[in-house]
């Protein structure tokens, strides 16, 4: 199954466990094409997206039983849609020839085979997990007690905080993509490292690991 840890086996080798979406795979700007298509449009003026997308015709507010059908008809399709940002593919490759690399994807679990499929075609065949719930204690389960590096990487700060709480020792990454919304995300707190792109998050995580 696609929604737990058992079909997935740890190395003894440093763990990086990566977010998919806005993290390897573009979401939001796909998403706002998409959006077009059903005669939507995203207008960000918060950090969410239920109260911030309207209909083309009037500008009236979706609510959020659309908003989530909207969601759920764009991970059906989503290899239709996403693809991933510059030098995702080629550093993830570059870092799983030394560490063990896990996605943990924070989607319904019935998309898991679509997003596994898509992955597959982008040679990103390292194992995914997708679950709704929080991402702390999963990757708690992953790492255990292993007395080795953990690595981190999620565009969304609470999920980031989630794993520092379980994991204490383990590298938190932010990476947030260059989009107009992320302007109304939350600050971090101390302990997580931001960075700006892919090469940015390889020498930092390369670092931890070395360190």
């Amino acid at each position: 199954m696609l929604t737990d840890i058992d079909h997935i086996t740890i190395r003894e080798r440093p763990l990086i466990v990566c977010d998919v979406d806005d993290v390897v795979l573009q979401f939001a700007t796909p998403f706002e094409a998409f959006l077009t298509t059903r005669g939507h449009r995203l207008l960000p003026r918060s950090f969410k997206l239920t109260g911030n997308i309207v209909n083309g015709a009037d500008e009236s507010v979706l609510e959020a039983p659309l908003v989530k059908s909207l969601i759920d008809d764009f991970f059906i399709e989503q290899e239709r849609w996403q693809t991933p940002f510059a030098d995702a593919v080629d550093s993830l490759h570059a870092l799983g020839t030394d560490a063990d690399l896990v996605f943990l994807t924070a989607m319904p679990p019935r998309h898991a085979e679509v997003r596994r499929r898509l992955l597959d075609q982008l040679t990103l065949t390292f194992p995914l997990i997708a679950t709704e719930e929080a991402k702390g204690p999963m990757v708690a389960k992953l790492h255990g007690a292993r007395p080795l590096p953990v690595a981190f990487v999620d565009d969304m700060v609470h999920n980031l905080h989630s794993v520092g709480e379980h994991v204490p020792d383990c590298l938190l990454v932010y990476l947030p993509p260059p989009l107009e919304i992320f302007r109304f995300a939350p600050d971090p707190q101390e302990t997580v490292r931001r960075v700006e792109n892919w090469t940015e998050a390889s020498k930092l995580i390369r670092s931890h690991f070395t360190a």
